[in-house]
């Protein structure tokens, strides 16, 4: 799932950035509302971080523009302000729920958790034949049986799954499951889709996950080389 940052306290975006991407959600982040808002209107997000004393662009003008956009993206306020006033002028601007800093990151991540669920949609287990993964609290079954993924895995099984019926590169699956430098040379994409198939394929009989000669990967029930 991508979560949209947008905070100019570099030490904190990059704090919440940390906790998130080690929680498996893709993170961009931010650092003024005018930059914040032109990623929001042209990237698609799961939920959006949003501060409310920002540069160039406040936090409640940000919202506003969202909304008046039609953009219906989820979006949680950090504010350093917990006057009655603000918390309710925040919430009437389309706000979805608020946080008061200073916060603890497990506060910030039962949050995030509950407010995904509760605007459902993209939010809401993802299936494909016997496999189902839940995006929110990043689980993944087979049939009936849990399947214990690290972090990098779940990124990878979760974006496959969204491409179901459609083979993927390496340098798709590069951009869209690595946020450090990614070395084009290195073999580590094959080497994590070995994990998986090891996990997700070896003990079932139905296998999921095929190479595709000269492209890359496939999550297909179907495929034959």
């Amino acid at each position: 799932m991508k979560i949209l940052i947008i905070e100019d306290e570099k030490k904190v975006a990059s704090f919440i950035k940390k906790g998130l991407e080690a929680e498996s959600y893709q993170v961009t982040i931010s650092y003024d509302g005018e930059d914040g808002l032109n990623k929001a209107t042209s990237g698609e997000y799961d939920m959006i971080l949003l501060d409310y004393m920002l540069p160039k662009k406040d936090g409640l003008t940000v919202l506003s523009e969202l909304r008046g956009a039609g953009i219906n993206v989820p979006v949680l306020m950090l504010t350093a302000k917990s006057e009655t006033i603000d918390i309710v002028t925040g919430l009437d601007a389309g706000a979805d729920e608020y946080m008061a800093k200073p916060f603890t990151f497990e506060e910030l991540k039962a949050r995030v958790k509950a407010l995904i669920r509760r605007s459902g949609g993209r939010g809401t287990d993802i299936r494909y034949a016997d496999l189902r993964i839940d995006p929110v609290d990043h689980k993944v079954w087979r049939d009936k049986t849990e399947i214990h993924l690290t972090a990098k895995e779940y990124r990878m099984i979760a974006y496959l799954i969204r491409n179901a019926g459609n083979p993927v590169s390496r340098q798709d699956i590069a951009d869209n499951c690595w946020d450090e430098t990614f070395d084009q040379f290195s073999n580590i994409i094959d080497v994590y889709i070995n994990y998986l198939r090891k996990k997700i394929d070896g003990p079932f009989s139905s296998k999921l996950i095929h190479t595709v000669r000269g492209h890359g990967y496939i999550l297909d029930d179907k495929y034959r080389p």
